[in-house]
């Protein structure tokens, strides 16, 4: 018997934005397969006045508008129940920086609710009293949640056993295994002079995995050495690294 699809409800203004990349490539696999089901909720739908208001000015003075809390908690308690029967994340740039982690974290969940902000953000009400979570894709302000929320999805989307056509694609990825992914080359095997790395041509299986574990590393220490602070490495890669040091 096939595990259900993994569902995310989408509370949002801007409901219009999903559907073209949801509609594509791997989320539209996915969905068609049985392994991942959105919803998108139009927060303007739960609003008890003609205009459909969603925001007001914040008290205090300042500039900007802020969300109001009464269509946002009505919206999410009339779909998921009150309280919610799954995790609900906030959309902010105020949130724990979403990492590859977060998304094998995230992806244990068979449901979650993400609530994209606008505007100046939310009543702080909904942090305090509805969302259980906050995520920030990185240390920068978008007009509104609805890409960081698509970021979320893709990312643990591609978690999903059978989303993929590999099945060890996700755990090959960049910062899947705490180190940057290795180059990659396909056809031709030269081109305007520059050819494939002879060693990928040479069918040995071994010395080819030890050179993408190599370059991996070379590249992590090059452009991302932080990672390398936190990566399981065994022996032989800390001696490659030395080795680097060394050659500086």
């Amino acid at each position: 018997m096939s595990s259900p699809a993994k569902r995310f409800d989408i509370f949002t203004l801007f409901p219009e934005v999903f559907g073209p990349y949801l509609d594509a490539s791997i989320m539209k696999r996915a969905c068609q397969n049985g392994l991942l089901e959105v919803q998108l909720h139009n927060i303007r739908d739960w609003t008890s006045d003609k205009h459909h208001v969603t925001d007001d000015l914040p008290y205090g003075g300042g500039g900007g508008m802020v969300m109001k809390p009464e269509p946002i908690f009505t919206a999410l308690e009339s779909v998921l129940g009150a309280p919610p029967v799954c995790p609900v994340i906030l959309m902010t740039p105020q949130g724990r920086l979403f990492t590859h982690q977060v998304a094998e974290e995230l992806s244990l969940f068979p449901r979650l609710a993400l609530l994209c902000g606008r505007y100046e953000g939310v009543d702080e009400r909904v942090r305090q009293h509805l969302v259980t979570d906050e995520i920030s894709i990185g240390d920068y302000v978008l007009s509104g949640g609805e890409l960081p929320a698509l970021a979320v999805v893709d990312a643990v989307t591609r978690l999903i056993p059978g989303a993929l056509g590999n099945p060890d694609g996700p755990w090959d990825d960049s910062h899947a295994t705490g180190l940057l992914e290795y180059p990659h080359y396909t056809r031709p095997p030269e081109f305007r002079g520059w050819a494939v790395p002879e060693i990928l041509l040479s069918g040995d299986h071994a010395r080819i995995a030890r050179w993408r574990r190599e370059q991996s590393l070379l590249r992590t220490w090059l452009r991302r050495p932080d990672l390398l602070e936190k990566a399981d490495l065994s022996a032989a890669d800390r001696k490659f690294l030395a080795n680097l040091e060394l050659s500086e």
